[in-house]
């Protein structure tokens, strides 16, 4: 089974000034991944696809810009189209920007506008899917968002893993997998922030890491949740690596 890669050469474009609109970003992991993967394309999220997870006002404030609304829209339907073909039994990608796990209901910050995995997640429960979610958030930063609108919603648990060294983030992510495994899943997903990278901003995990961590979540989805799994893009600022590390959580993840 080939992984599939969720992506549209809109998300090359630079919609703000900030690093993760940064020029070559994207490229940096297209790079790595094209000749490996099956790419799609996804449309934008709807309005009302957005607003299940966002007030109207949110909505409108980042609509006043038309560009950035344009293509936070598609990186929220990116998002979808991952959890879509994931609920069916293939694992997916998404390779969106802008990210999104800082991005509340009615509020937002660190690059992000609206939360792309709060939005998928709700389309999904939306259709009578996913019950049971487990969300890993392995970005640097906590995702806060992404807490504020799913975190207290019945049938959801999230981790933002963050204790220690490489040895005790890793061995913190295989023991939540445990707990959750006892719980029963129907999916799994990945706010998946290369931004940990030992040359990165945060300075813990090597390439082989992401690797683990996608092969932990793999065998998990495959054990409990029927194979389904995908994960989105969140951080990663170091392009030189940016896309060796992508390409090796989804050597594990695939």
């Amino acid at each position: 089974m080939v992984l599939k890669v969720v992506y549209h050469e809109m998300y090359k474009i630079v919609y703000a000034s900030d690093p993760a609109a940064k020029a070559g970003r994207i490229e940096s992991i297209y790079d790595a991944l094209y000749k490996h993967f099956e790419f799609v394309e996804p449309k934008p999220a709807t309005e009302e696809d957005i607003r299940r997870a966002h007030t109207q006002r949110h909505i409108d404030s980042i609509k006043s810009d038309k560009r950035l609304y344009e293509v936070a829209a598609l990186s929220a339907g990116g998002a979808i189209l991952a959890a879509e073909i994931a609920y069916g039994g293939e694992p997916a990608f998404g390779l969106i920007r802008p990210p999104g796990h800082h991005a509340s209901r009615d509020s937002c910050w660190g690059f992000c506008f609206f939360n792309n995995m709060a939005i998928a997640i709700l389309k999904l429960r939306s259709e009578g899917k996913a019950e049971k979610v487990f969300i890993l958030d392995f970005d640097l930063h906590f995702g806060d968002g992404t807490v504020n609108i799913l975190g207290g919603l019945p049938g959801i648990s999230i981790l933002n893993p963050n204790h220690g060294g490489r040895k005790e983030y890793l061995e913190e992510i295989s023991e939540k997998l445990k707990v959750e495994a006892a719980r029963g899943c129907d999916i799994v997903a990945c706010s998946a922030g290369f931004d940990e990278y030992e040359l990165d901003w945060g300075g813990r995990l090597k390439t082989e890491d992401y690797n683990t961590i996608g092969a932990m979540v793999k065998e998990f989805s495959e054990k409990f949740c029927s194979g389904r799994r995908f994960a989105i893009l969140e951080g990663g600022y170091y392009h030189r690596d940016l896309g060796k590390n992508v390409k090796a959580f989804l050597d594990g993840f695939g």
